[in-house]
């Protein structure tokens, strides 16, 4: 596709949406070991009046308790909209998607992926209703639109609830080509959609696995994709992300600003969250 072509074409761009940084403390509702490998755990309290979450791909920054003390602290947010500390050790954070919100009923549902033992892993694994943990955010969200020939999803375990989230909000008619990598056929889960939708499951344990690429990369590689201008969005390992974006933008000769594609973690490193996007 030439750059004179790409510039012709219609926008259809996230829409970016600011909401104010809010601090919350919430209850354990309930814990489901879904898979394996994933853990759902939701969670309630009135604190979640006013909570607003637009975008399938936004994150909480989830606070967690002191490992020794159990004791949860949370930030006050100054005038100016930054959060300010208690005096002491600044609480863990990290980086979790909603995947699923009742208002009526002020449930937030939150899955866990559970493979390297942080802190967040930690936690969620001996999770129990009753215990209290804290959110920050939404701080804001990207809304992609929907008036795509198709859409294209691509993401490890960590993606799964925002995939599953995207899924379940697609209208009928719409058509979604998913790519997703767990370990194993037992990590597989449902994904309810109104769309036409092809799930790929992509197993990373298997024996016949290229070394040299991510097993998404090389899955991508494989797949048939639909003719027509899609929207793609990839959520996996840092690295492999950056692969995965570089091939449908160079190889597909994707309109890059269609192509959104985040770091959800890095390999050797702890709580990050890259965008390779342009």
């Amino acid at each position: 596709m030439s750059t004179e072509t790409l510039a012709t074409l219609p926008d259809r761009l996230p829409q970016r949406v600011r909401h104010p940084l809010r601090f919350r403390k919430l209850e354990v509702h309930s814990v489901e070991r879904v898979t394996p490998h994933l853990v759902r755990i939701t969670l309630t309290g009135d604190a979640l009046e006013g909570f607003i979450s637009l975008g399938f791909d936004d994150h909480v920054k989830l606070t967690l308790p002191d490992a020794v003390t159990g004791v949860l602290t949370v930030p006050t947010i100054g005038a100016d909209g930054s959060p300010s500390w208690p005096p002491g050790p600044k609480a863990i954070m990290r980086d979790y998607t909603p995947r699923r919100f009742d208002a009526n009923a002020r449930l937030l549902e939150i899955d866990f992926a559970l493979h390297e033992a942080g802190p967040a892993t930690r936690w969620a694994e001996q999770a129990q209703p009753g215990q209290v943990i804290g959110i920050g955010g939404p701080r804001g969200s990207f809304v992609v639109p929907m008036d795509f020939d198709w859409h294209l999803l691509v993401g490890d375990d960590t993606a799964l609830p925002a995939i599953s989230r995207r899924l379940a909000e697609l209208p009928d008619g719409a058509r979604a080509l998913v790519l997703a990598e767990v370990d194993g056929p037992a990590d597989h889960i449902a994904m309810e959609s109104r769309a036409e939708v092809e799930v790929i499951w992509v197993h990373r344990n298997d024996a016949g696995a290229n070394p040299s690429e991510p097993p998404l990369l090389t899955a991508l590689r494989d797949a048939r994709l639909p003719a027509g201008d899609f929207h793609g969005w990839v959520g996996c390992e840092s690295a492999a992300a950056k692969a995965v974006r570089a091939y449908l933008v160079n190889e597909c000769r994707a309109n890059p600003k269609w192509i959104r594609a985040s770091g959800y973690w890095r390999r050797g490193a702890a709580a990050t969250h890259d965008s390779h996007d342009e």
